[in-house]
């Protein structure tokens, strides 16, 4: 089906990176496909974001991998979903903990928390990756939000213990990264980060939370299975066809779950 409306109109650098080893799946490669966008609208983020897109700064992008498809979609469908018994417990558990909701900074608070997160990751389970500096943490999370970007601060007994990056889109809300301080690992922050989004969508009367990729066997994935009911889209239509979502059967056989090699959303270094 064709759109009405051309919704790319922006002005882009288009690129693809050298294939290089995939952080879900072992042996196999990753080609990305990067689009640039030095002012990109809300109407072009909703878009591309639909089609299974994703963002990190100025640079939207999504996988053309040879020979493999394995990367889907997943989309939580707001008015239907019922908070688990678990997750009702993860809310009481946070009630001291404050959000504090404001556009994407970049202070040296930020870049300690990214970084010890990401050293327990590595000693819990084995992520690769650098510590990141404050060039490119502004470049891949605060650069490039525009009007619909946003951070959401986790503070518990007055100090910062997570900070979750999403874009506010035209029919829901799409999730760009979180990272939290493993001495709060009892908090279930993760998790207490989508019920709040869930949340915050509801209020502002959009239908979906965008999770982005799940790759069935990836450990790091296995979260977004928590939160029905969802949708699934797979494959990354072009920009003048309507996405195809589909309600995702669960009752299936899933792969057993392995330990993904790096950060699931690991940003890129084009």
């Amino acid at each position: 089906m064709k759109t009405q409306n051309d919704p790319i109109a922006v002005e882009s650098t288009d690129f693809c990176m050298l294939d290089y080893p995939c952080a879900y799946l072992p042996d196999k490669q990753v080609r990305m496909h990067y689009r640039h966008v030095e002012e990109a609208s809300a109407a072009f983020s909703s878009a591309v974001i639909r089609r299974g897109w994703r963002r990190f700064g100025k640079y939207f992008f999504y996988p053309i991998c040879e020979g493999c498809n394995a990367c889907k979609n997943i989309r939580i469908r707001v008015a239907d979903f019922k908070p688990s018994r678990s997750q009702r417990r993860v809310r009481k558990r946070n009630r001291d903990t404050r959000i504090i909701i404001r556009k994407p900074t970049n202070t040296q608070s930020h870049i300690d928390l990214y970084n010890k997160y990401h050293r327990w990751k590595h000693d819990k389970d084995n992520w690769r990756g650098n510590e990141i500096s404050p060039h490119d943490y502004h470049e891949n999370f605060a650069d490039g939000a525009h009007d619909f970007g946003w951070e959401a601060l986790y503070v518990h007994d007055d100090r910062l213990v997570g900070v979750d990056l999403f874009d506010v889109v035209e029919d829901g809300i799409s999730a760009v990264y979180f990272y939290y301080d493993p001495d709060y690992a009892h908090l279930s922050l993760g998790t207490f980060s989508l019920l709040y989004q869930i949340e915050l969508a509801q209020e502002l009367g959009l239908e979906y939370i965008y999770l982005g990729y799940w790759v069935d066997g990836c450990k790091a994935f296995a979260y977004k299975e928590n939160f029905p009911p969802e949708e699934i889209l797979d494959g990354f239509p072009p920009l003048d066809e309507e996405p195809d979502w589909q309600p995702w059967e669960r009752e299936r056989e899933r792969t057993v779950p392995t330990a993904c090699a790096t950060s699931p959303h690991t940003p890129p270094n084009p």
